[in-house]
């Protein structure tokens, strides 16, 4: 077996099914789970239609590429949504299964193991999937800090780490922060990666949940300002079309990055099939069930704040799903216990998240909770999770 599969962390699931094995909640309350980023609206019925329209491709081989109308619907999302240039739907974007497989495959497809100690620059916290891919690239993860409620630390990164860095992972909205990167900073970002020679993997598969819709959080494209060179960014529909079952995304950018990333492809045997490719092209032209999934969260956030009435310390994010709240005594292990055996209620222990760096792990006394849940359930875990602190407060 690979030596570097033993140095790969627990996944945060796993490590909560162990702290949670030997709890038993009320037998009278209904479980309710803000612990997963799993959307739970409807998915777009146009979608569903396609899917089951197109069932028939199932008896062919799909290009590893994908269909050259469904190129075409990204490019054009693309250079609508961002402002830009128009994209080359040949050259500049690959769909993929999700975001998931393609940010972990990048990290095996750029990274140089000939190149001495070469370096992974990650948020912390993050997506484990950066770091996983990393060490199985054969390079070092480096964190950098994710800020609470702005922008990550980049000049935290000593230069030596700079000057070996092969790839960065950028998040943005943050993965659980829901922190937004500005477009000045993307821009000193894509220039050190120009001086430094390494790549840009931007996560954006939260870009199309935000507060205002007037605002939309800027991508790293948009920042590029028509010169892709050593930038490339991942979207989704699981967030943005809730239907994370789906499995497509894709990647763009730098065009000479994506024929190498397809070359990898072709081999690594991962095309997408043609059902879900005509399901995607569906879901890619249209901004209608878009804006209504973001006006539902923004009125699950709006009431969920609303019924905790201030008894957690945490602030509303600018884009993204998730609550980043700082817990009463600080162990966010014991809290998530102790609010799953009272309420039922299960959110993620914000340790599992990030890594200790210096003796210090960022995400340590926070929690993340994933507002996913159908509003009515939501409501009620605000409730619960209120009585819960206003109970262990006067005990």
């Amino acid at each position: 077996m690979n030596p570097d599969l033993d140095r790969l962390q627990p996944y945060p699931f796993e490590r909560m099914a162990r702290l949670l094995a030997d709890v038993t909640p009320p037998a009278g309350l209904e479980p309710i789970a803000l612990s997963i980023g799993e959307p739970r609206h409807p998915p777009p019925v146009a979608v569903q239609r396609a899917l089951a329209d197109h069932v028939d491709g199932l008896a062919q081989y799909p290009p590893t590429r994908g269909s050259a109308t469904l190129r075409q619907a990204i490019a054009d999302w693309l250079a609508t949504r961002f402002g830009l240039r128009p994209i080359d739907a040949e050259r500049e974007v690959l769909p993929v299964n999700g975001t998931r497989e393609a940010l972990f495959a990048i990290a095996q497809a750029v990274v140089d193991r000939q190149r001495p100690r070469p370096a992974v620059l990650l948020p912390n916290p993050c997506y484990q999937i950066y770091e996983g891919a990393a060490l199985l690239a054969g390079a070092e993860p480096v964190y950098y800090p994710a800020a609470d409620d702005g922008e990550p630390d980049f000049e935290a990164i000593a230069e030596a780490d700079w000057a070996r860095c092969q790839l960065l992972y950028l998040c943005n909205p943050g993965n659980p922060t829901g922190a937004l990167v500005s477009k000045a900073t993307q821009q000193r970002l894509i220039e050190r990666a120009r001086r430094h020679g390494f790549v840009i993997a931007a996560d954006e598969c939260y870009s199309e949940i935000h507060v205002d819709e007037t605002a939309p959080p800027h991508g790293l494209l948009e920042a590029a300002a028509g010169d892709f060179d050593r930038c490339l960014v991942f979207h989704s529909l699981s967030k943005r079309s809730n239907v994370p079952g789906l499995r497509s995304g894709f990647v763009a950018g730098d065009a000479r990055l994506i024929a190498g990333f397809t070359r990898y492809r072709t081999y690594h045997g991962s095309a997408m099939a043609p059902p879900t490719q005509a399901a995607s092209e569906v879901a890619w032209r249209d901004e209608v069930h878009v804006r209504d999934n973001r006006a539902l969260y923004r009125q699950k956030f709006d009431s969920f704040l609303a019924r905790l009435d201030d008894a957690l310390d945490v602030n509303r994010p600018a884009g993204g799903f998730y609550l980043w709240p700082r817990v009463p005594g600080g162990d966010d292990e014991a809290f998530c216990r102790d609010l799953y055996a009272t309420t039922a209620v299960r959110v993620l222990p914000g340790s599992y998240l990030g890594r200790t760096v210096g003796g210090h792990n960022p995400a340590a006394g926070r929690v993340r909770m994933a507002l996913v849940a159908a509003p009515e359930a939501c409501d009620e875990a605000a409730v619960r999770i209120r009585e819960f602190l206003r109970t262990a407060a006067h005990a």
